[in-house]
């Protein structure tokens, strides 16, 4: 393993170590925000490339509905805790 990757492996780790540690004060509509957009973006990179389409458009739609979706989810809809 050459130098060029050992510092590009280190420097993925830290930035997704600071990314994912930037998501610890989230309120419940940011949560919802921030996890309907990520589903939204699976679901739509999946589906565009199921069927024949783009999966980064399928990907970009999808996660911007997501979002939308869960920030505009009222507390009363969502049960989070059992």
């Amino acid at each position: 393993m050459s130098i060029h990757q050992v510092v590009k492996t280190i420097s993925a780790v830290l930035v997704a170590g600071v990314l994912l540690g930037g998501c610890s004060n989230l309120d419940n509509r940011e949560q919802r925000t921030l996890s309907g957009g990520a589903l939204g973006a699976g679901v739509g990179a999946a589906a565009g490339a199921l069927t024949g389409g783009s999966w980064l458009a399928g990907g970009l739609i999808g996660g911007a509905a997501g979002a939308a979706i869960g920030a505009f989810t009222s507390e009363n809809e969502v049960k989070v805790n059992p």
